[in-house]
């Protein structure tokens, strides 16, 4: 298992990092080619706004402050000749990694991601085997550790929160985050109660701030006689 932890720390990259030749030197050349892909969709899609987003902002709202910080890694993986099991130990290594990278603790954790790319997975095999390795992984890491995995590819048919005819969650390649949970996730269970009573199960008391919050900028009150 240290072997693999090796492995898998060495495989981290940051988006720069691919353009350092001396980083890359390694690497296959579909790998790098697909880690390109992943970094250059994430810096035209991922950290802009979208006019069918339904909100303001970017796609997604915590990228920006991972790149800032540097903490947000590529690592690629070739997982054709694997079986599930086999992918789901890959998975809970890079979990464990997560979970040992600075920072720890504190406000700037949740900005730590790593995204698994899968780089000779092809996009129709892409739901399956992400489907077996989230019935395994989803619940007990996110009740034991508060870690969320997030599936990303070609065909992917998840919608955004504020627009269910907006589809951010198809990747040119596929990939599978790793990243802590953070408060406002609410409103990604909202629909799925088993989430939504683990959600508030962690969140507690901080999230009924978070939902009150959100509800003071709803108009519910404005026809209250």
């Amino acid at each position: 298992m240290e072997g693999i932890a090796s492995a898998q720390t060495t495989n981290l990259l940051l988006l720069e990092d691919l353009e350092d030749a001396g980083r890359t030197a390694t690497l296959a050349e579909g790998d790098l080619e697909a880690l390109r892909a992943v970094a250059d969709w994430i810096k035209t899609f991922v950290v802009e706004p979208h006019k069918d987003l339904g909100r303001a902002g970017t796609v997604c709202p915590f990228v920006p402050g991972s790149l800032e910080r540097k903490t947000l890694w590529l690592a690629p993986e070739q997982i054709a000749d694997r079986d599930v099991p086999e992918v789901v130990e890959l998975m809970s290594g890079y979990k464990r990694l997560l979970l040992d990278t600075r920072p720890t603790e504190g406000d700037d954790v949740i900005y730590n991601v790593i995204v698994i790319v899968f780089t000779d997975l092809p996009a129709d095999r892409a739901q399956g085997v992400f489907d077996g390795v989230q019935k395994h992984l989803a619940v007990p890491s996110y009740v034991e550790d508060g870690i969320l995995f997030g599936p990303y590819y070609e065909g992917n048919q998840a919608t955004a929160i504020y627009n269910s005819s907006f589809r951010p969650f198809q990747s040119p390649v596929p990939f599978l985050f790793v990243r802590h949970g953070v408060t406002s996730d609410w409103k990604f269970f909202l629909d799925d109660e088993e989430w939504l009573n683990l959600w508030a199960h962690r969140s507690g008391e901080s999230g009924a701030h978070a939902l009150a919050e959100e509800l003071r900028r709803l108009p519910w009150r404005a026809g209250r006689a």
